[in-house]
């Protein structure tokens, strides 16, 4: 099939418009984590933490559901192409044999120990390959954000909050 000037300009808009409908479906709300991934992010949460958190217990759940939210948040103000490689890496993660290939953690997420979960990341911390690497910065910023962009976590860092009066 031969594409003219014409053919090709109107398969170029409605290509764009196809696009940006779908672009406009994604921004209508922010990601919603599954069950699994939520009990990825609060293991994960519970081993970056666990130095902060209070001992486990009544008083912790309550800060890692609060900071997995404040995740879920962050990861929904992100760009679409940003949340997909996120959705890409939770999903990863959540997957048994991914999991145990990936982290090294054969239990589910749920069962698993701050000192593994703490091993996993220390891995990929260190780790020579440069993806692993990255993943686990957008795990470490992801959480440090969430823990510290909440008020109540500012006096333990001596941060007084955002000047007030300049606007």
């Amino acid at each position: 099939m031969k594409f003219g000037r014409r053919q090709f300009l109107r398969t170029g808009l409605a290509g764009s418009l196809l696009l940006s409908f779908s672009g406009w479906l994604n921004a209508a709300g922010p990601r919603r984590f599954s069950d699994a991934e939520r009990a990825m992010l609060g293991a994960v949460v519970n081993a970056m933490l666990d130095g902060v958190l209070p001992a486990q217990g009544q008083q912790r759940r309550p800060l890692v559901a609060r900071t997995v939210d404040g995740i879920a948040s962050a990861v929904g103000g992100l760009s679409a192409a940003s949340q997909q490689e996120i959705g890409e890496l939770f999903g990863l993660l959540v997957i048994a044999p991914a999991r145990l290939m990936l982290a090294g953690v054969s239990k589910p997420w749920s069962e698993a120990s701050v000192a593994e979960v703490g091993e996993f990341l220390q891995s990929w911390r260190s780790s020579r390959l440069s993806l692993l690497q990255s993943a686990y910065g957008a795990l470490h910023d992801l959480t440090y954000g969430a823990w510290y962009g909440r008020p109540e976590t500012w006096e333990a860092i001596s941060y007084p909050g955002p000047p007030r009066g300049y606007f």
